[in-house]
């Protein structure tokens, strides 16, 4: 990774977890995808008549395409979408929020709750410094379940198998196998 942030584009130095910060010179070119993005989810949320529609709608907005075996229930929303990978037999359910500019990625078999807000980007405690976003990836392994209205948040990595309460705000990782449950989410039992 360089120093030098003429050297790479902006969206390599952000898929590299480097702040975003409105100043930087290629700003524009990030403006623009989120306001595609936003646009096409009102446009997908407003239209689409069955979950195929959805998923090739999906697919356009994070541009790849999303197996076949996925579903999707709109309402969907996500601010960026072009870093969100999804694997395969994934149930996303109505009104979840993925918050991706920092990179969401969702391993084969994970089943997800109503209203579920998956963010990978925060802000630093620093006033001065609180328009800048700070990425970090989120990772769900495979055959994760989330309950109706979690909360992911930044940096987190969801062992496989385990299992997200509904309403619990998870802000560390969680180990494969296990429950959490909580604000913070806390492991309450195995699997």
């Amino acid at each position: 990774m360089s120093n030098h942030p003429e050297e790479t584009d902006i969206f390599e130095r952000m898929r590299a977890g480097e702040p975003l910060r409105k100043e930087d010179p290629e700003y524009g070119k990030f403006s623009e995808i989120v306001a595609r993005s936003i646009r096409l989810c009102v446009e997908m949320n407003a239209t689409a008549t069955d979950v195929d529609q959805v998923r090739n709608r999906l697919s356009n907005i994070i541009g790849t395409e999303i197996d076949a075996s996925t579903t999707i229930f709109p309402p969907f929303y996500t601010n960026f979408g072009r870093f969100i990978r999804l694997g395969k037999n994934i149930f996303i359910n109505h009104a979840c929020s993925f918050l991706d500019i920092g990179g969401i990625t969702i391993e084969d078999d994970v089943q997800i709750g109503p209203r579920v807000n998956i963010t990978s980007e925060n802000h630093p405690i620093n006033p001065g410094d609180r328009k800048t976003v700070i990425l970090q990836p989120i990772l769900i392994k495979r055959n994760v379940w989330i309950g109706a209205g979690a909360t992911i948040l930044p940096g987190v990595t969801i062992g496989e198998n385990a299992i997200v309460a509904a309403g619990a705000v998870v802000s560390r990782n969680v180990p494969p196998n296990t429950v959490v449950a909580g604000i913070p989410a806390k492991v309450v039992k195995t699997v």
